[in-house]
């Protein structure tokens, strides 16, 4: 609860400082007589958001208050109290007073601040605006349009026409698919020139792919600039005009069918209704003044919000710091062969290490706030989850474990759309509709589990359903037919590699279209991704009792430990992470099996991967002496074949740009010092190319 507080307080502090930007300038506009409503309305949302969180977290004198400056807001909104000076100065009172209860805890019985003070300040501060003539019965409107308009839309709409600011209609239509950013770019063209009243649908409907709208605005620009502004293909300006008949008014044509037509609406009173008298030994209020001795500018929040490209930039500049703690540590090694200057290196030897200490703490501590919670994102698909199964009318309940598993927030944001698709999949594809559930004796309610834990340097993500589950054969003869593989080569398949076969470009064992991928469709595209991250992704499957997806990535990709390996004289890194063990390489206990060059490693067989052949290098193995590291991500391992063990180091991975970006095996370099740049090999990448169950090989890949 005190991790939820402080962000809290910190989403509060955000909110607070912004109330006070706009106030500013709504302070401004007001001096310079230029319109506010839009800053006024923002001043309301900002008010409104504190009041709904402020509740949440116990903060209830905070909510109060927030309450009562949204009431005032809302009849400045409405135009029932005039924008002045002294209902500016109790709106600035008001961002105070948040600032004073925000630093109080929720818990104590007695505030320092003054809340009922300040509450009754705001019951009687603003001068009520005076009734404006209603000329609304001059423009041909349909009532049905006025029927539907809210409040603060016919607040609007009355104050153009008071104003006599022009009445336009504007009928648009929109592709349904894209409805959603083609009406917030109308709305972005419009805000310079125009303010829209309402859009709502025309009856003339359109057709199965688009929709007709119809927009109301306000504009004091010239019909030809709303022309060049708004037209486009298929749109339709028209000016109202008083007296304008109904056959040739924004209504010109029987729109909204669906709503009955009502009497015009008699205009709302624009003022408040007056305060009940107070008893005669009621004191009068005073006004309140707050001295500047009072004011507050010391933030109560213990969090700040970074740029995620600011972490980047320093874990890069610690980067670099280490690369310097190499060369410092060489060049310590070369002073300590020289007698006359075995001193020397005795005291530049502990100046390293204490920079290697310090380093090491800033390294962590660096690390330590890119991560975040799996929680955020898993909160984020239990509404994907809701919806989906809504879609599909099915029943599908989302177990979570393991949210507090933190990872680089860089991974995380990357990982959201893989992980949407997955669940997309596993409800639409996996679990089974209510009733053919049922006549299998399962419960109608489908179970879909999301779990993380870490395990070493790794986070596992695991995507559990308990719906019908993946049938190997099926992926078998769907590939086959496909033409993805042979015969031949799908004869000697296992289960696990017939499973694999999902992340096949275009593979899918659909026979008809759906508005969601099934499983297996676009499942290619998730794997890469997930490799880009230095991960894997396995799945396991029983048919009739569900399918099983686990993703293993690494903690962070910022800056990790490297195995130094050398293949054909040159330097290779190779990420510890993957590393189980390295051992010295007996070309005599290689055999093969199914094609593939296999050892036998306390009683299991390990598949082995000779990187001089697939670099195409000669081997410059000391002494004929090579060695074989065993590399392992998630259910995967296998042997790699090097010449030679250089060391450990910590490195920064660059990428390697987008000329060499499709280049596979490798997920970019790093600078080693002295000049030497190595290129990181990508372990996940090897796993897949060795355990891969196609002809295709890493060196045709290149070419």
């Amino acid at each position: 609860m005190s991790e939820l507080r402080d962000e809290f307080l910190a989403e509060a502090q955000e909110i607070v400082e912004s109330l006070s930007r706009d106030l500013l300038l709504l302070d401004q506009a007001q001096k310079d007589n230029l319109p506010s409503q839009e800053l006024i309305n923002e001043v309301f949302r900002a008010v409104h958001t504190l009041k709904g969180i402020a509740g949440m977290f116990g903060y209830g004198r905070l909510g109060e208050v927030a309450h009562a400056l949204e009431d005032l807001l809302d009849d400045l909104r409405l135009g029932r109290k005039v924008l002045e000076t002294e209902l500016l100065d109790v709106l600035f009172e008001g961002v105070e007073v948040f600032q004073r209860l925000l630093a109080e805890s929720p818990d104590v019985e007695v505030s320092e601040v003054d809340v009922l003070g300040f509450l009754e300040e705001l019951t009687s501060v603003g001068a009520s605006r005076p009734p404006v003539e209603d000329e609304l019965s001059a423009y041909a409107i349909d009532t049905s349009v006025l029927a539907v308009l809210t409040e603060y839309e016919e607040h609007r709409l009355r104050t153009n026409v008071a104003k006599g600011v022009a009445l336009y209609r504007l009928k648009v239509r929109f592709s349904l698919t894209t409805i959603d950013t083609q009406l917030e770019d109308l709305k972005a063209r419009a805000k310079s020139i125009a303010e829209i009243i309402t859009y709502l649908p025309s009856s003339s409907g359109g057709d199965g792919d688009a929709i007709d709208l119809d927009v109301l605005l306000a504009s004091s620009a010239t019909p030809a600039t709303l022309e060049d502004v708004l037209g486009g293909e298929g749109a339709t300006l028209e000016r109202l005009s008083r007296g304008t008949s109904p056959a040739t008014s924004v209504r010109s044509t029987e729109h909204h069918a669906l709503v009955p037509p009502a009497p015009l609406p008699t205009p709302r009173p624009t003022s408040a209704p007056p305060a009940p008298p107070r008893a005669p030994s009621e004191p009068p209020v005073a006004r309140r003044e707050v001295t500047a001795d009072q004011l507050s500018l010391r933030s109560v929040a213990h969090t700040v919000r970074v740029d995620i490209r600011k972490l980047d930039h320093l874990m890069n500049v610690v980067g670099e710091l280490a690369i310097v703690r190499s060369a410092v540590m060489r060049l310590t090694e070369k002073l300590r062969g020289r007698p006359e200057l075995r001193q020397l290196a005795i005291d530049l030897h502990r100046i390293n290490r204490g920079f290697e200490r310090h380093l090491e703490e800033l390294q962590d501590g660096i690390l330590d706030v890119r991560m975040v919670p799996l929680g955020q994102t898993f909160d984020r698909l239990a509404r994907i989850v809701r919806q989906v199964a809504r879609e599909h009318d099915k029943e599908v309940q989302l177990v979570v474990t393991g949210a507090e598993t933190e990872i680089d927030k860089l991974i995380v944001e990357e990982l959201s759309d893989p992980l949407m698709h997955l669940i997309r999949n596993a409800i639409d594809h996996g679990i089974e509709l209510p009733k053919i559930r049922e006549s299998a004796g399962k419960p109608g309610t489908g179970t879909l589990v999301l779990n993380a834990y870490q395990k070493g340097n790794h986070v596992v993500i695991e995507i559990e359903d308990d719906g019908a589950g993946i049938n190997p054969q099926v992926l078998v003869e769907t590939a086959i037919r496909r033409g993805l593989v042979t015969e031949d080569v799908a004869a000697d398949m296992s289960r696990d590699e017939a499973l694999q076969l999902i992340f096949l470009p275009g593979f899918s064992t659909r026979t008809k279209a759906s508005d969601l991928s099934g499983r297996g469709v676009g499942m290619d595209v998730v794997k890469t991704n997930i490799g880009r991250l230095g991960g894997v992704i396995d799945v396991q499957s029983e048919v009739g009792a569900g399918t099983k997806l686990t993703i293993t990535l690494p903690v962070t990709l910022a800056i990790i430990s490297a195995l130094l390996v050398r293949v054909g004289g040159r330097e290779y890194a190779l990420p510890i992470t993957a590393v189980q063990e390295a051992i010295v390489f007996d070309p005599r206990r290689v055999r093969r099996v199914e094609g593939r060059e296999v050892v036998t490693l306390r009683g299991e067989t390990l598949t082995i991967l000779r990187l001089d052949e697939l670099f195409r290098t000669q081997s410059d193995a000391r002494g004929g002496r090579r060695y074989l590291v065993v590399v392992a991500v998630g259910q995967k391992r296998m042997g790699l074949v090097v010449d030679g063990l250089e060391g450990q180091q910590d490195i920064v991975i660059k990428a390697l740009g987008k000329s060499l970006s499709r280049v596979r095996g490798f997920s970019g370099a790093t600078d080693l010092g002295d000049q030497r740049v190595a290129l990181v090999l990508d372990a996940p990448g090897l796993l897949d190319e060795v355990h891969s169950s196609t002809e295709r090989t890493l060196g045709e890949g290149r070419r």
